[in-house]
């Protein structure tokens, strides 16, 4: 079965747990690790002979436009990670409106091809941010992969969403990110975090269940998973672990993952 594999495109200071720590408007004077950490997973891809989705921060398409440029030379997807990094469940539909235009424009000028999709910084297109839905399909995007099907995460989540692509409304398809039911608890096989967090096994086990299920697995990383080297900020326990832990694996589980399944971008699934 082909699954779809995805890059949330931004760098290791743009994440949400360190919005406390580095303010938006210091993003300009860290150390910027992206375009090393992207031409790495770039080299992986094409190892493996492998398509991905970069869901591209409008932010990093205007500093390294040059970098999206090479993305889609290589036959990547583009699609859109908003402009700023800000999370919809904090923001107007106002402010939302204005992020995705401008994220838009700037990467919009790096790229040839139709930006047809979009992700939420982190996943925040919930039961209370389904409004955003409706200024996505206002600005030309066609589909979303931002909804995560799960209860427990404080953040994010829709507990009761579909586990398959399905229509979030008129104009919006919505491709979730891949969880699996067992005893009817739904655990994350989808990337990032918990592909850091969890042993591989357990990973290739979820992935083929999901399979097996019929679904094709939504796989998401971030270049700097890749990164052990990145600068480090000190941290309360629990966001530590959940950055820090196994970056120094996450490279490595990456190609055996290249190697034990299929990947296509996102629209590939779509289609």
């Amino acid at each position: 079965m082909l699954n779809a594999i995805s890059i949330d495109l931004e760098d290791w200071f743009c994440v949400y747990n360190f919005s406390s720590y580095i303010k938006r408007e210091d993003w300009c004077k860290q150390e910027l690790r992206v375009v090393q950490n992207t031409e790495r997973l770039l080299d992986l891809f094409d190892k493996y002979g492998t398509k991905a989705t970069f869901f591209v921060l409008g932010w990093i398409a205007e500093v390294v436009p040059e970098l999206i440029t090479k993305i889609e030379e290589q036959g990547h997807e583009i699609a859109s990670h908003g402009y700023s990094h800000s999370l919809i469940t904090e923001i107007t539909p106002d402010y939302f409106d204005n992020d995705i235009k401008k994220a838009l424009e700037v990467t919009r000028k790096c790229v040839k091809q139709k930006i047809r999709g979009f992700r939420a910084p982190s996943f925040t297109v919930t039961k209370k941010t389904l409004w955003a839905l409706d200024i996505l399909a206002d600005n030309g995007i066609e589909y979303d992969s931002s909804v995560f099907p799960v209860g427990f995460h404080p953040d994010y989540g829709i507990s009761d969403a579909p586990l398959s692509v399905y229509k979030i409304n008129e104009k919006i398809i919505e491709v979730p990110l891949s969880v699996v039911e067992i005893f009817g608890k739904r655990i994350p096989c989808s990337g990032g975090g918990y592909f850091r967090q969890f042993p591989y096994s357990l990973t290739k086990y979820l992935m083929k269940k999901c399979n097996n299920a019929g679904r094709p697995v939504i796989f998401y990383i971030h270049p700097w998973e890749i990164d052990a080297e990145q600068p480090k900020i000190n941290l309360p326990f629990i966001k530590k672990i959940r950055h820090y832990n196994n970056l120094n694996k996450t490279y490595g589980r990456l190609e055996k993952l290249l190697k034990d399944f299929r990947f296509v971008p996102v629209k590939e699934i779509i289609n």
